[in-house]
């Protein structure tokens, strides 16, 4: 009888294994493996070779891959998956959260109400009076009035008893609104009867005096100049506090989701040091970039970075009420007119004519369209722009959508726009939502998830860092549960299983940036990029999902994360040599030292 050669034996057990194979630089076995791959979903084993995956199966067949300088990496009962894909976040903004004072409410931080808002401020500004100093600014992240006790927002003066000296400037939760102190006012000469720029507004109050806070348009011109004090170290530590951020919550691949040349040239510098953990992908703003994006836009990555297509954004915060919606808002907290139903940063000219660049030169691009309104402007201009250059595989992208109808989702189908939802949204604001934003009925559809996947469609799970932390147990949580915090369920018909949030993690938004080929799934040519969890999600009560812990993040086969010993995160009983810091906190001093040092 004609003995068959080993290799031979492999290559019949494992397809796509070569004859010639090299052995295996590690192998990883001893724990549940959720391959994300329909075709094998589970796996004993899995072997690398040069950062990328050699084979996947099980144990006896891979260790014939195993030589002397094998590394067998014991996953000692941690659960493995390919290493989550950011739909929508913002990285280097996501630094911005890190090196600010943390003025998030419960669960993430202590910002419960104005007076809390205050203190925290004021112990970040006696703690930091050399980054202060240096940059000229105290700068706080993460108020939202929706969950403060007075349901305002602080004002100019509540900010001056923290420091009438020094600028102060406060960022809300959504990103697209803040409060200035009024020696931040009198920086940016916004006074009585200022004029706020197009796709703005300065708040004003009874005297007509400006209050000092500042939406969408108003906000980003003042906060920019502010923030110019930080110079090229400053923002080179943002991007370096923000990458290490993702990493730690699984992220192999960060989309930095409204960019600009000089973000995406300081995204470069750091890869180039080999100071970049995890891959980066950028959209800079279609509006402003349109040039640079036309020239480096690119599929393939340059140490790390590249430059994904455009990001158009059309309107703002639903839970700020900036969102444009096709109706009144339900209940709005604060003064407005009646039939309010907020409002476009763009018009549907520049929305149309964006759009139709990105087509017309086949560049992908994002979409920020929260409201029904705002989705209505950019399915016309997806569809006029279909209809001039056809259907081309350009993957347009809508990120958040909300408030989007069920008629919407139908379009979204048609046109073949992947849809990067917020589920997390039901979640920190599922709530106010239904209390104030669109009431009870329509509430129970926000991110739609459900409507989706009944259609057969893929989407993305995001987090939209730092609107919220990029914690991906959060979001699987609340794609599965969309439990709010007050316990509630919000929309049971929108939930989906396990598996299915965890593809909208991992292969779904890899295909989202083209890369469905080298990431998503462990699969044998794919990189060599993994989380270790603490728990398998498919295995535990879906209740506890959002207290998994994220043990340790690996690119390309190097460990990049590994989680702090010191602190469990929640309720699951976890193996005492593992637990999530589960704050940004731990990355502040090294932080803080790129500004005073510099």
């Amino acid at each position: 009888m004609r003995l068959i050669p080993l290799t031979t034996c492999l290559a019949l057990a494992l397809p796509g294994l070569s004859l010639a194979q090299e052995l295996a630089d590690t192998i990883y076995t001893g724990g549940p493996i959720l391959t994300i791959n329909d075709e094998q979903p589970n796996a004993e084993a899995v072997a690398v070779k040069d950062g990328k995956i050699l084979a996947v199966g099980d144990l006896s067949t891979l260790s014939a891959l195993q030589g002397q300088e094998t590394r067998i990496f014991d996953l000692d009962g941690r659960t493995m998956l390919p290493g989550f894909v950011d739909s929508h976040g913002h990285a280097v903004m996501g630094g911005i959260q890190a090196l600010s004072a943390n003025l998030l409410a419960p669960p993430d931080g202590e910002g419960s109400d104005i007076a809390s808002i205050q203190r925290i401020l004021t112990e970040w500004f006696n703690e930091n009076k050399g980054v202060v100093e240096k940059v000229n600014l105290i700068i706080g992240f993460g108020y939202d009035e929706s969950q403060l006790a007075e349901q305002r927002p602080p004002t100019r003066y509540e900010l001056d008893e923290v420091s009438s000296d020094y600028p102060i400037i406060l960022v809300h939760q959504s990103g697209h609104f803040g409060v200035a102190n009024s020696k931040a006012l009198e920086m940016s000469g916004i006074k009585a009867g200022s004029t706020p720029p197009p796709g703005g507004v300065i708040r004003f109050d009874e005297k007509g005096e400006p209050t000092g806070v500042l939406e969408e348009n108003a906000f980003f011109t003042t906060l920019i100049p502010l923030l110019s004090g930080v110079g090229t170290d400053g923002l080179r530590a943002f991007a370096e506090a923000g990458t290490a951020l993702w990493s730690s919550y699984g992220y192999t691949t960060a989309q930095e989701g409204r960019s600009s040349s000089s973000v995406v040239n300081a995204l470069h510098e750091i890869a180039a040091a080999g100071e970049l953990p995890i891959d980066v992908v950028a959209y800079p703003d279609v509006l402003v970039e349109r040039d640079f994006i036309g020239e480096h836009a690119s599929k393939d990555y340059v140490d790390g970075v590249r430059v994904g297509g455009a990001k158009l954004t059309i309107d703002g915060s639903p839970q700020g009420f900036t969102a444009l919606r096709d109706r009144p808002y339900y209940d709005p907290v604060g003064d407005y007119p009646p039939g309010y139903a907020g409002y476009a940063a763009v018009t549907m000219d520049q929305t149309t004519e964006a759009v139709r660049w990105a087509y017309e030169n086949g560049i992908q691009i994002l979409t920020h369209a929260n409201g029904e309104g705002a989705s209505d402007m950019l399915l016309a201009a997806i569809e006029s722009a279909q209809a001039e250059f056809g259907a081309i595989d350009t993957r347009p992208v809508l990120i958040h959508g909300q408030f989007l109808r069920e008629d919407q989702v139908d379009s979204i189908q048609q046109m073949g726009v992947f849809p990067s939802l917020f589920p997390m949204h039901t979640f920190y604001w599922g709530d106010w939502h239904r209390e104030h934003t669109v009431g009870p009925v329509n509430a129970e559809n926000i991110s739609p998830t459900g409507w989706v996947v009944q259609r057969g469609m893929m989407f993305g799970s995001h987090h939209d860092a730092p609107v919220a932390l990029p914690d991906s147990m959060r979001i699987l949580s609340a794609t599965v549960t969309r439990r709010t915090r007050s316990g509630d369920i919000l929309g049971p018909h929108q939930r989906v299983d396990v598996m299915t949030a965890l593809k909208a993690l991992t292969i779904w938004p890899a295909w989202q940036h083209f890369e469905e080929d080298s990431k998503g799934s462990i699969e044998t040519g794919k990189l060599a990029d993994f989380v270790l969890l603490s728990h398998d999600p498919t295995a535990i009560d879906t209740a506890l999902l959002a207290d998994i812990d994220v043990l340790l993040t690996i690119k390309e086969d190097s460990i990049i994360f590994e989680a702090d010993n010191s602190v469990k995160k929640g309720n699951l009983s976890l193996n005492p040599l593992f637990s999530h810091p589960h704050t940004s906190h731990h990355i502040l001093n090294s932080m803080y030292s790129a500004f005073v040092d510099s």
